[in-house]
């Protein structure tokens, strides 16, 4: 059990408060015992993690999933009050078409029993021939319907979420409020770069994902299960200087994983750090990440962080 209160941040210039780490669903809640998998969620609850992370991974032609079901049911078994806890929900771009994004949301609500979503973050943007005028007015439609609350982004480039602020602030309605972003050790080029510290300074924020590498960064350097793209194909890089973080982690008295954890923690924009967990052990591994930072100091973890920078003038800051 952490000994330092999880904090909870503000997303953007909504009305949300996230707490600094939430759970994520993808590949982890259709891996558990359903009763361990209700007492982990049980326990992250109790320790102040309000922020869960839910998404319809399944695509046409592939195996179906249901994590996304699963977590609605651990989600009622739990007994946690709706207003107890705020959803994240994922909406894909391919799938925005004349009815917009409604049919999608009216899809997850049906998979996970949820009325409405606290967030809504937007899949990566690999169509050209969907205008940002739409996609704000149709994301502004549903707000306005109560059904979701605030939205943001996944891994979009810095000009076009300048682009969708400005449609917005020309609309009257509200822009994206926080950019799901990877970072890690080895991954900082986006969130640490110029384009992006100019949003932050305008009080848009970010969310850290891929923060284990699928779990390379703790130490398994092998993942046997799907795990995120690679952009800038550097994830060789990020293997060999698995050895160098796994003796910093000892030398400073800690694990590889909440090393990792902690590091995302001492970005000055990043409101929450989302973590995945099939363990109840991982939740109280990752909370730990806090007192770490408190022991350390962030500025002296970023400094110790610097030779695990792998996409260094590789990826472009401005994002793809």
């Amino acid at each position: 059990m952490t000994t330092t209160p999880l904090p909870r941040r503000r997303i953007g210039d909504s009305d949300l408060e996230a707490s600094a780490l939430s759970l994520g669903s993808w590949h982890t809640f259709d891996r558990m015992d359903f009763a361990d998998a209700v007492t982990m969620v049980r326990h992250a609850l109790d320790e102040g993690v309000n922020l869960f992370d839910v998404g319809v991974y399944g695509m046409p032609g592939m195996p179906p999933v249901f994590t996304d079901v699963i977590w609605g049911s651990i989600m009622r078994a739990t007994g946690a009050p709706r207003d107890a806890y705020l959803a994240s929900v994922k909406l894909w771009i391919e799938g925005f078409g004349e009815q917009g994004f409604a049919p999608q949301l009216e899809n997850v609500f049906l998979r996970t029993g949820l009325d409405h979503a606290d967030l809504v973050i937007l899949g990566d943007l690999r169509r050209d021939d969907v205008r940002l005028e739409d996609l704000v007015d149709d994301l502004a439609a549903l707000t306005g319907a109560g059904l979701i609350r605030a939205w943001g982004v996944n891994n979009w480039s810095a000009t076009n979420i300048r682009a969708l602020r400005r449609i917005a602030a020309e609309r009257g309605v509200a822009g994206p409020q926080i950019a799901q972003l990877k970072y890690s050790l080895a991954r900082r080029s986006i969130p640490d770069g110029e384009p992006f510290a100019g949003l932050f300074a305008d009080g848009f924020t970010m969310q850290a994902s891929d923060v284990l590498e699928g779990g390379i960064l703790a130490g398994r350097t092998s993942p046997e299960r799907e795990i995120g793209r690679d952009p800038g194909s550097v994830r060789e890089a990020i293997v060999a200087t698995v050895p160098g973080i796994t003796a910093l982690a000892a030398d400073l008295g800690t694990t590889p994983a909440q090393l990792a954890v902690a590091f995302t923690l001492t970005h000055p924009a990043n409101v929450t750090t989302l973590i995945g967990a099939s363990r109840l052990e991982q939740v109280e591994q990752n909370l730990a990440a806090l007192d770490l930072v408190r022991r350390v100091g962030a500025e002296e973890l970023r400094s110790l962080a610097e030779p695990f920078w792998c996409d260094r003038g590789v990826v472009d800051p401005e994002g793809p």
